[in-house]
């Protein structure tokens, strides 16, 4: 029985490698009328789509997480509001990493995906971004209140017309790709106004776990085109263990990872085929790399916050430094405590507590990464949550990056927003109007 199981999963794996769950069917092939005018929709931040400039880049956030959530499944009440927290308000695309979203045992490794624990996460995070456009539009509600209350103040107008210049609220967002293997999930999300622009969304799944192919250990990878640039993110589950020599075996993964991820591509089409092939290319999970220090050590300058000590000893910074692993890619300042391994439901790392008994020890290291790689991102935020679900802390970050916009879209844009088009629609509205007023009178036919 088991080794057909094992055919069955491998030979699965192979064949329904691109299927994927969406709010949309898979490729937009047309774009409406009206979409065309959305391109010009402000976000909540003044400088995000309004910043065209001449060489046609606009500029998008982008909101990045990762956490291992130990396989424990989402209760109904479960608040995720404090990972989506970010200074800047709503960004345009939000991607999701989870892992170990089900217990890592046979008969999850061996069987079906539980697509009921990866539906349950998608509705939280349905319902958090919601909340979050209803928390913004209620703010910006008070704020324009305060501006009218202080108008008459000279040094208030510049923050006015900072204010306004970002005062169309995305109405929601959608969800664009949400893949499961075993364990890793990926959800991506993007606001509903530039989905027409989101083109050849596609997925790669690789095992690198038992027996070097099934999907306890491996990578979700997606990728798709927003206007003229791809994007690839890659969600990570590495092989773990704190011995020394275990990084070898990440080490390993990750090169598995990047030979064997292969994104389905058509002949007429040229598409990015590999992960690094991509204009925007991320990377973000439990990458399970450890500090190079004895325990001891690392526990007390975990005690001390002296998070540079350690980071002189993290597998993964020195990995990046030496060109060992993931040469060429970066990884924005750490400047928050390590993400591992905690005590569950608290805020104790495993094996400091009092009287602890049982369970696996291990010493605080930030498993939980995202880096990238390539030009045409900027970090602005990176940093954790605190939510005490699982032994990890979620991990978040947050970018710029630059996409390019065909020369096309751009012209049809600046007429479909110019005096010339206004004067147009309006007397086509007064004719459809003559022609409405005249059909009333006899009535419809059908």
């Amino acid at each position: 029985m088991w080794p057909r199981l094992v055919a069955n999963k491998i030979l699965g794996k192979r064949l329904s490698n691109n299927n994927f769950v969406a709010d949309f069917p898979g490729d937009a092939k047309t774009c409406g009328f009206l979409d065309i005018l959305s391109l010009g929709q402000p976000s909540l931040r003044g400088n995000t789509i309004l910043n065209q400039r001449e060489d046609n880049l606009h500029d998008y956030n982008v909101f990045v997480s990762t956490w291992n959530v130990g396989g424990v499944a989402p209760q109904e009440n479960l608040d995720i509001a404090g990972l989506l927290d970010t200074p800047n308000n709503i960004c345009e695309i939000y991607v999701f990493g989870f892992q170990e979203i089900v217990p890592l045992r046979a008969s999850n490794v061996l069987g079906s995906e539980n697509s009921k624990i990866s539906m349950k996460w998608n509705s939280l995070i349905r319902e958090a971004l919601n909340k979050k456009i209803q928390y913004c539009l209620e703010k910006q509600e008070y704020n324009r209140k305060q501006l009218g209350i202080r108008a008459q103040k000279p040094s208030f107008i510049e923050d006015e017309k900072t204010l306004f210049q970002s005062s169309t609220i995305p109405e929601d967002f959608r969800c664009i790709i949400c893949k499961q293997m075993v364990g890793i999930l990926i959800s991506v999300w993007i606001r509903s106004d530039l989905r027409p622009y989101v083109r050849h969304p596609s997925v790669s799944c690789v095992g690198c776990g038992i027996m070097g192919c099934l999907g306890n250990k491996g990578s979700v990878s997606v990728r798709f085109q927003l206007h003229e640039t791809s994007f690839c993110f890659v969600c990570s589950h590495l092989a773990s263990g704190g011995r020394e020599g275990d990084e070898k075996l990440r080490n390993s993964d990750v090169a598995e990872i990047f030979s064997r991820t292969s994104f389905h591509r058509r002949p007429s089409l040229d598409l990015p085929r590999n992960i690094l092939d991509h204009d925007r290319v991320i990377l973000l999970g439990d990458l399970n790399y450890r500090v190079s220090l004895p325990e001891a050590t690392t526990r007390l300058l975990v005690d001390r916050k002296e998070w540079d000590a350690l980071l002189d000893n993290d597998q993964l910074r020195m990995g990046l430094r030496n060109g060992q692993v993931f040469e060429g890619w970066h990884e924005g300042l750490i400047k928050f405590a390590p993400t591992y391994k905690y005590c569950l439901k608290s805020n104790v790392y495993s094996g400091c507590a009092e009287g602890q008994k049982g369970g696996k020890w291990r010493a605080p290291a930030w498993c939980d990464r995202i880096i990238w790689y390539g030009e045409g991102l900027e970090q602005h935020l990176y940093t954790r949550g605190e939510s005490n679900l699982s032994d990890h802390r979620p991990v978040k970050a947050m970018f710029t990056a630059e996409v390019q916009v065909s020369g096309t879209i751009k012209g049809l844009q600046k007429f479909f927003l110019s005096e010339r088009f206004d004067q147009i629609t309006t007397k086509s509205e007064k004719t459809l109007s003559d022609r409405y007023l005249c059909k009333s009178r006899s009535g419809f036919k059908f």
